[in-house]
C-alpha cells in the first residue's frame, strides 16, 4: 500500500498524496475481493471432490454395500463441517497459539477480525479439506464397518487428528511450518504445499490402522491365503469419480495459493496468477503420466488392459504431485507421476503379500503415493519458485537441484510424525471399538450385505413390486389365434 502510494504520488496534481492514497486503497479492496471470490471458487471446486469421492466409493464395493458406502460419504461431510466449525479450525488456525495446536477462535468466534487475515472463506477451504481426508479413510473400511464407528472416527478425525497435522505445516506458527517468520525447522521448514502429507498421509494411515485392527473381508483371502479379487460393481462409477476428483483437484492444487493477485516481479505480467497456472500443468502431467505408467505396467503384471488400475494410477499421481505442485518444474511432475505409480504398484503388491484388504486401495494410494510425493517435493523443488511462493522463508530448495539436503531432511521429518501421530491417535480409537464391538458388522450381515441388513434395502430395484404383484397377480401368456380365412 505504501510503495502503490509513492509510486502514484508524483503523477498526480494538488493533494498527490491523499489522492494517490485513496486511489490505491480502492484497488487494494478490488484484489481481496478478487482474491475471495477465488478461494471460494477453489473451495467448491474441493468440495465437488466429495462426489466424486462417492462415485468411486460407490463404484469400487459390491452392489450389496452401496448404499452404505454412499451414506458414510455424504455424513463425512455433514459430520465433518459441525465438528470442523467447533473445534478443528481453531485448532488448526486459531492464533495466537503455540507450535503444537491453534487455542482461539472456536466456533469461527472473531472471525473475521482486523487482526487476522482469516475470514469465512478460509474455513470453507480448509473444512473441504478435512472432509478430504475422511473420506480416504472410508474407503480403507468399506464393506465391513458398523456405522456407528464410522461416525464416531469421522468426528475424531476432522475435530482434532487432522487439524493439529495442518497447524503443524500450515499454521504461520506451526513448529515445522514453511510460513513460520523465524526457527525454521532444519532452517528450511516443511514444504507441503497442498497436502500429500498433511491430507494424504494422514488419510492413509488411518485407513491403515483401520483396516488392519477389522482384518480382511470375507472371501477376500482363500484358505491357503492366496488374494481373491472381490472386484466392484461399477466400473462406470469408478470412471465418473475419477473424473470428478480429476475436476476437484484443481481446486485442491492451484487453490492452495488463497490468493491469485499478487505480482511477482514489479513492471511486468507475471505474478501469482501465472504460478496458479504452472501448478495446475504440474498436476495435470503428474497424474497422466500415472495414468499410463500404471496401464502398461498392470499390462505387463497380468496381461490385462484395466480401467479400474488406470484410475486408482491417476489418483496416484495426483496424490503425489499434490506436496511439490507449486515449487517444481513441469518435468519433474512427469518424474513425480511415472515413480508414483510403481509405487502404487509395488504397496498393492505388499498388501497383497501381508494380507492387507483395503476394497480402495486407500492405504496404498494415498499413503505410499503421498509419502513418495513429500520426498519428491524434497528432491525436486527448484529455487525461483520456492523463493516466489514462500518469500519470507530460508531459501531451502531440492537436493537434485543443488538446494543441500535441509529441505529433504524436513520432508522425512514430517513423514515420520504424521505417520506417529495419526497412528497413536486414530491406531487407538480404532482398536478401542473393536474391543467394545463396536467396529465390524457380524458375518452374517457383512455376507447378506449391509444395504439389507442395516439399511432397509438395496441401492438398486431390480424389480417393479406393485399393488397387483403383492395381491399375488400373476401375467397371464397372451395366447395368438391365427387371423380367419377371409371370405
Amino acid at each position: 500500500m505504501a510503495s502503490c502510494t509513492a509510486d502514484l504520488a508524483p503523477l498526480l496534481g494538488p493533494n498527490a498524496t491523499a489522492a494517490a492514497g485513496y486511489i490505491c486503497n480502492k484497488f487494494s479492496d478490488s484484489a481481496f475481493a478478487v482474491d475471495n471470490t477465488y478461494l471460494l471458487f477453489s473451495a467448491y471446486l474441493v468440495f465437488s471432490m466429495q462426489l466424486g469421492f462417492a462415485m468411486l466409493c460407490a463404484g469400487s464395493v459390491r452392489a450389496k454395500n452401496t448404499m452404505n458406502i454412499m451414506l458414510t460419504n455424504v455424513l463425512d461431510a455433514a459430520t465433518g463441517g459441525l465438528f470442523y466449525y467447533l473445534f478443528g479450525f481453531a485448532f488448526a488456525f486459531g492464533s495466537p497459539s503455540n507450535g503444537f495446536i491453534g487455542r482461539h477462535n472456536f466456533g469461527l468466534k472473531s472471525i473475521p477480525s482486523s487482526s487476522s487475515s482469516l475470514d469465512y472463506s478460509n474455513f470453507l477451504y480448509q473444512w473441504a479439506f478435512a472432509i478430504a481426508a475422511a473420506g480416504i479413510t472410508s474407503g480403507s473400511i468399506a464393506e465391513r464397518t458398523q456405522f456407528v464407528a464410522y461416525l464416531i472416527y469421522s468426528s475424531f478425525l476432522t475435530g482434532f487428528v487432522y487439524p493439529v497435522v495442518s497447524h503443524w505445516f500450515w499454521a504461520t506458527d506451526g513448529w515445522a511450518s514453511a510460513f513460520r517468520s523465524d526457527d525454521f525447522l532444519f532452517g528450511s521448514g516443511v514444504i507441503d504445499f497442498a497436502g500429500s502429507g498433511v491430507v494424504h498421509i494422514v488419510g492413509g494411515v488411518a485407513g491403515l490402522w483401520g483396516a488392519l485392527i477389522e482384518g480382511p473381508r470375507i472371501g477376500r483371502f482363500d484358505h491357503s491365503g492366496r488374494s481373491v479379487a472381490l472386484r466392484g460393481h461399477s466400473a462406470t462409477l469408478v470412471v465418473l469419480g475419477t473424473f470428478m476428483l480429476w475436476f476437484g483437484w484443481y481446486g485442491f492444487n492451484p487453490g492452495s495459493f488463497n490468493k491469485i493477485s499478487p505480482v511477482y516481479t514489479s513492471g511486468n505480467f507475471y505474478g501469482q496468477w501465472s504460478a496458479v497456472g504452472r501448478t495446475a500443468v504440474t498436476t495435470t502431467l503428474a497424474g497422466c503420466t500415472a495414468a499410463l505408467t500404471t496401464l502398461f505396467g498392470k499390462r505387463i503384471l497380468t496381461g490385462h488392459w484395466n480401467v479400474t488400475d488406470v484410475c486408482n494410477g491417476l489418483l496416484g499421481g495426483f496424490a503425489a504431485i499434490t506436496s511439490g505442485c507449486s515449487v517444481v518444474e513441469p518435468w519433474a511432475a512427469v518424474i513425480c507421476g511415472f515413480v508414483a505409480a510403481l509405487v502404487l504398484i509395488g504397496c498393492n503388491k505388499l498388501a497383497e503379500k501381508v494380507k492387507f484388504d483395503d476394497p480402495l486401495e486407500a492405504a496404498q494410494l494415498h499413503g505410499g503415493c503421498g509419502a513418495w510425493g513429500v520426498l519428491f517435493t524434497g528432491l525436486f523443488a527448484t529455487e525461483k519458485y520456492v523463493r516466489e511462493v514462500y518469500p519470507s522463508r530460508p531459501v531451502k530448495y531440492g537436493l537434485f537441484m543443488g538446494g543441500g539436503g535441509r529441505l529433504f531432511a524436513a520432508q522425512i521429518i514430517q513423514i515420520l510424525v504424521i505417520a506417529g501421530w495419526v497412528s497413536a491417535t486414530m491406531g487407538t480409537l480404532f482398536y478401542l471399538l473393536h474391543k467394545f464391538g463396536l467396529l465390524r458388522i457380524s458375518a452374517d450381515d457383512e455376507l447378506a450385505g449391509m444395504d439389507l441388513t442395516r439399511h432397509g434395502g438395496l441401492a438398486y430395484i431390480y424389480h417393479d413390486e406393485d399393488e397387483s404383484h403383492k395381491q399375488g397377480t400373476q401375467m397371464r401368456k397372451i395366447e395368438s389365434h391365427p387371423t380367419p380365412p377371409a371370405v
